[in-house]
Protein backbone atom coordinates (compact mmCIF):
# COMPACT_ATOMS: atom_id res chain seq x y z
CA UNK A 1 0.00 0.00 0.00
CA UNK A 2 1.41 3.36 -1.03
CA UNK A 3 1.54 6.02 1.67
CA UNK A 4 0.04 9.27 0.42
CA UNK A 5 1.28 12.63 1.66
CA UNK A 6 -1.24 14.86 3.48
CA UNK A 7 0.35 17.88 1.83
CA UNK A 8 3.38 18.80 -0.19
CA UNK A 9 5.23 21.78 -1.57
CA UNK A 10 8.03 22.40 -4.04
CA UNK A 11 10.19 25.40 -4.76
CA UNK A 12 13.28 25.98 -6.87
CA UNK A 13 15.81 28.78 -6.72
CA UNK A 14 19.25 29.73 -8.06
CA UNK A 15 22.22 28.42 -6.08
CA UNK A 16 23.06 31.74 -4.47
CA UNK A 17 24.01 31.72 -0.80
CA UNK A 18 21.33 34.35 -0.12
CA UNK A 19 18.70 31.70 -0.95
CA UNK A 20 19.70 29.44 1.95
CA UNK A 21 17.53 31.62 4.22
CA UNK A 22 14.68 31.36 1.73
CA UNK A 23 14.84 27.56 1.95
CA UNK A 24 14.77 27.64 5.77
CA UNK A 25 11.76 29.97 5.71
CA UNK A 26 9.82 27.92 3.18
CA UNK A 27 10.34 24.72 5.16
CA UNK A 28 9.47 26.42 8.48
CA UNK A 29 6.22 27.76 7.05
CA UNK A 30 5.35 24.44 5.42
CA UNK A 31 5.99 22.27 8.50
CA UNK A 32 4.15 24.73 10.81
CA UNK A 33 0.85 23.11 9.81
CA UNK A 34 1.99 19.94 11.62
CA UNK A 35 2.43 21.92 14.86
CA UNK A 36 6.02 20.78 15.47
CA UNK A 37 7.82 21.43 18.73
CA UNK A 38 10.34 24.29 18.70
CA UNK A 39 13.10 21.67 18.97
CA UNK A 40 11.78 19.75 15.94
CA UNK A 41 11.45 22.95 13.94
CA UNK A 42 15.01 24.07 14.72
CA UNK A 43 16.39 20.61 13.83
CA UNK A 44 14.54 20.62 10.50
CA UNK A 45 15.62 24.16 9.60
CA UNK A 46 19.25 23.40 10.44
CA UNK A 47 19.29 20.18 8.39
CA UNK A 48 17.71 21.97 5.41
CA UNK A 49 20.27 24.74 5.77
CA UNK A 50 23.11 22.22 5.58
CA UNK A 51 21.64 20.37 2.58
CA UNK A 52 21.00 23.58 0.64
CA UNK A 53 24.43 24.99 1.51
CA UNK A 54 26.04 21.77 0.24
CA UNK A 55 24.08 22.02 -3.02
CA UNK A 56 25.16 25.65 -3.46
CA UNK A 57 28.83 25.25 -2.48
CA UNK A 58 29.63 21.75 -3.71
CA UNK A 59 27.01 21.11 -6.39
CA UNK A 60 27.85 24.21 -8.38
CA UNK A 61 31.43 25.21 -7.47
CA UNK A 62 32.00 26.95 -10.80
CA UNK A 63 28.80 28.96 -11.12
CA UNK A 64 25.08 29.24 -10.55
CA UNK A 65 22.62 26.38 -11.08
CA UNK A 66 19.21 25.50 -9.72
CA UNK A 67 18.40 23.96 -6.34
CA UNK A 68 15.11 22.07 -5.96
CA UNK A 69 13.47 21.78 -2.55
CA UNK A 70 10.47 19.55 -1.94
CA UNK A 71 8.55 18.97 1.27
CA UNK A 72 6.05 16.19 1.90
CA UNK A 73 4.05 15.94 5.09
CA UNK A 74 2.69 12.58 6.19
CA UNK A 75 0.59 11.62 9.20
CA UNK A 76 3.52 11.43 11.61
CA UNK A 77 6.63 12.49 9.72
CA UNK A 78 8.09 15.02 7.35
CA UNK A 79 10.16 14.26 4.27
CA UNK A 80 12.36 16.94 2.71
CA UNK A 81 14.40 16.53 -0.45
CA UNK A 82 17.07 18.89 -1.71
CA UNK A 83 18.34 18.32 -5.23
CA UNK A 84 20.91 19.91 -7.48
CA UNK A 85 21.89 19.05 -11.03
CA UNK A 86 25.51 19.94 -10.47
CA UNK A 87 28.79 18.05 -10.48
CA UNK A 88 27.79 15.18 -8.18
CA UNK A 89 29.67 13.49 -5.35
CA UNK A 90 32.48 11.11 -6.33
CA UNK A 91 32.28 9.01 -3.13
CA UNK A 92 29.14 9.44 -1.00
CA UNK A 93 30.46 7.25 1.82
CA UNK A 94 33.63 9.35 2.06
CA UNK A 95 31.55 12.55 1.96
CA UNK A 96 29.54 11.24 4.94
CA UNK A 97 32.66 11.10 7.12
CA UNK A 98 32.88 13.88 9.72
CA UNK A 99 35.39 16.60 8.79
CA UNK A 100 35.69 15.47 5.14
CA UNK A 101 35.30 18.35 2.70
CA UNK A 102 36.12 19.22 -0.87
CA UNK A 103 35.38 22.88 -0.16
CA UNK A 104 38.76 24.07 1.07
CA UNK A 105 40.04 25.28 4.43
CA UNK A 106 37.03 27.54 5.08
CA UNK A 107 34.67 24.51 5.15
CA UNK A 108 34.19 22.34 8.25
CA UNK A 109 33.12 19.11 6.56
CA UNK A 110 30.28 18.67 9.05
CA UNK A 111 27.21 19.30 6.83
CA UNK A 112 26.14 15.69 6.32
CA UNK A 113 27.02 14.82 9.93
CA UNK A 114 24.73 17.61 11.12
CA UNK A 115 21.92 16.42 8.82
CA UNK A 116 22.36 12.87 10.18
CA UNK A 117 22.22 14.07 13.79
CA UNK A 118 19.15 16.31 13.39
CA UNK A 119 17.01 14.09 11.15
CA UNK A 120 15.87 10.49 11.67
CA UNK A 121 16.94 9.28 8.23
CA UNK A 122 19.15 10.80 5.53
CA UNK A 123 19.62 9.20 2.11
CA UNK A 124 21.99 10.57 -0.49
CA UNK A 125 22.01 9.63 -4.17
CA UNK A 126 24.56 11.19 -6.46
CA UNK A 127 25.84 10.77 -10.01
CA UNK A 128 28.95 12.49 -11.30
CA UNK A 129 28.00 15.19 -13.79
CA UNK A 130 24.27 14.85 -13.07
CA UNK A 131 23.85 15.99 -9.50
CA UNK A 132 22.81 14.95 -6.02
CA UNK A 133 19.57 14.32 -4.15
CA UNK A 134 19.43 14.39 -0.36
CA UNK A 135 16.22 12.97 1.16
CA UNK A 136 15.71 13.59 4.87
CA UNK A 137 12.95 12.29 7.13
CA UNK A 138 11.93 13.48 10.59
CA UNK A 139 9.31 11.85 12.78
CA UNK A 140 7.09 14.47 14.36
CA UNK A 141 5.93 14.08 17.95
CA UNK A 142 2.16 13.71 18.36
CA UNK A 143 0.73 16.85 19.92
CA UNK A 144 -2.39 17.23 21.97
CA UNK A 145 -4.99 19.18 20.05
CA UNK A 146 -7.09 21.61 22.04
CA UNK A 147 -10.75 20.68 21.97
CA UNK A 148 -13.20 23.40 21.09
Amino acid sequence: MKVVAKNECAVSFPSRSSNEGLARGVVACFVAQADPTIHELEDIKTAVSEAVTNAIVHGYPEGIGMVYLKGRLFEDYLEISVQDKGCGIADVEQARQPMFTTGGAERSGMGITIMDSFMDNVRIRSTIGKGTVVVMKKKLAPRMKASR
